[in-house]
């Protein structure tokens, strides 16, 4: 239990700080400063929580990066659900922070939706959102799977090479498809910009599921043929 209460703990952080920065600093492309801070936003939370609860669950804080980890053999099934339901659960708390944050009017949300993802980067064609979340999570977690493989000799930078590494993915996402790379991530503030009335970021969900979960599927088949 101690891991799923790490995860959920961790999830409900990235979602704070990450989709909260962004929040306030907004993600226009006449902003290229909010797109720097959200991105900073994101990595920096990862070497944090790496740093704190790594050592308990592993700090996945994302079912992108579980399913990687399963499928190269670091988890069992029930294992691997038992995270995926932590990590959904914490990214929903997360935004129901924000909500309270933001609710109350006295802080403009610049994002419209808590800080979930959408298509506005790629003129709402579902394809390229998911062409962009594959390749982004493949660039994602096959770093992930490398630099805590037992063969790395990378002693205490792990967590910094993980966050920096999610920070290049979203300078690059961000304008794109806000980036995800985390279906967790999208899932809560989605559904909790729902409950306060603007379905609009549930409408495109699915890419930001599915993208994400393929992405790391094939960074898992590559990472094992690589390293055999």
């Amino acid at each position: 239990m101690k891991k799923y209460l790490a995860e959920c703990i961790g999830t409900a952080t990235l979602v704070v700080l990450g989709c909260g920065t962004a929040m306030l600093v907004g993600c226009d492309a006449a902003n290229g400063s909010g797109y720097l801070l959200t991105a900073l936003a994101f990595g920096l939370t990862i070497v944090a929580m790496a740093y704190s609860i790594g050592n308990i669950s592993g700090c996945h804080i994302n079912p992108a990066v579980s399913l990687g980890v399963l499928m190269t053999g670091g988890m069992e099934v029930s294992e691997f659900v038992g995270y995926v339901i932590s990590q959904c659960i914490g990214a929903f708390a997360g935004a129901g922070i924000l909500a309270l944050i933001f609710g109350t009017g006295a802080v403009e949300d610049k994002t419209g939706g808590f800080g979930s993802n959408g298509l506005a980067g790629v003129n709402g064609n579902p394809f390229a959102g998911l062409i962009v979340e594959i390749v982004l999570t493949f660039i994602f977690v096959i770093a992930i799977l490398g630099v805590t493989s037992k063969k790395a000799n990378h002693g205490s930078f792990g967590g910094l090479v993980i966050g920096l590494t999610l920070v290049v993915v979203h300078i690059l996402g961000i304008g794109l498809t806000g980036t995800s790379v985390n279906p967790a991530r999208s899932f809560g503030p989605a559904l909790v910009a729902a409950f306060t009335g603007n379905t609009a970021p549930l409408a495109a969900l699915w890419v930001f599921i599915v993208g994400p979960l393929v992405g790391a599927a094939c960074a898992a088949l590559v990472y094992k043929a690589l390293e055999d």
